[in-house]
């Protein structure tokens, strides 16, 4: 019962989106002028990195035809907090804007991250990296199921899994998607192996440009050379029950392995006797 509570509370956000993006674009009562300096950023933003260039393409935009879509924003004792719609302000700010058209919003806490989750979520807003915890974090908050988040949001089960698994990488693999030196493709067939295979291929990656078809026989090849060595190791066994049973008639107490033989003498005066056998 507690899922399907949850579940239906995402329902009713996701309605709530919807709701707001339609205003956006439609609702002009709603909208008012505020200054760029009053609007403080959502400190639940899972966006952490930002094109440049894709900044400047929306900057000259509005420049040219004015910011056609309102962020979202929360009153604050200040001024207001940012909710939705930080590409819109970062390159409002961009264009040396004084001001910016404004939708104002009731919401808790709860609410600012779960919008700034589903607003990034569903205009693909996200890197790799950042939808994965956005993912794992709408997950968390709603007690679902990845099967019943794909049906929420309209992703599927397999990219949304596969998705979170990018998690697994080790930060410097994560850095590489991030910027962009990696594809998903190669990061996909990276997750699962240890942190210097991933230094290794992703140095290879970058170096020789290399496809992910490449990649994918690279790790075939690591692999087969792993498994044949760990083989060859079982393979080496040695048989010492000749040497031992005439170790043994000297009077020699003697214990072996596979790959050891182990003399133990009584005394110094037994130890000169095996020496001078030997020599």
């Amino acid at each position: 019962m507690k899922s399907q509570k949850l579940g239906r509370g995402l329902d009713a956000l996701l309605g709530e989106m919807d709701e707001a993006y339609e205003n956006e674009g439609t609702s002009k009562d709603s909208v008012i002028e505020i200054s760029l300096k009053s609007i403080k950023p959502n400190p639940f933003q899972p966006r952490k990195h930002f094109e440049e260039n894709s900044l400047q393409e929306l900057s000259d935009s509005i420049k040219n035809d004015g910011l056609l879509q309102p962020v979202v924003v929360k009153e604050d004792i200040d001024g207001y907090v940012l909710i939705a719609g930080e590409r819109r302000l970062r390159a409002s700010k961009l264009a040396k804007l004084k001001t910016i058209r404004a939708i104002i919003s009731n919401s808790d806490d709860d609410m600012m991250r779960q919008f700034a989750l589903i607003e990034n979520i569903q205009r693909d807003e996200l890197n790799s990296i950042e939808l994965a915890h956005a993912y794992g974090e709408l997950i968390k908050i709603h007690d679902l199921t990845q099967e019943e988040l794909s049906v929420k949001i309209n992703k599927s089960r397999t990219h949304i899994t596969n998705t979170i698994r990018l998690l697994q990488l080790c930060q410097r693999t994560q850095k590489a998607l991030i910027e962009k030196k990696i594809t998903a493709g190669h990061a996909k067939v990276i997750v699962g192996l240890d942190e210097k295979q991933q230094n290794l291929l992703v140095n290879s990656i970058v170096g020789q440009k290399l496809s992910v078809r490449e990649v994918e026989s690279m790790i075939k090849g690591m692999k087969d050379t792993t498994s044949n060595n760990t083989l060859s190791v079982k393979k080496v066994t040695y048989d010492f029950n000749d040497l031992k049973s005439k170790l043994s008639s000297l009077g020699l107490s003697v214990k072996t392995s596979n790959k050891s033989l182990t003399i133990e003498f009584d005394d110094e005066e037994q130890i000169a006797d095996f020496l001078s056998s030997i020599n």
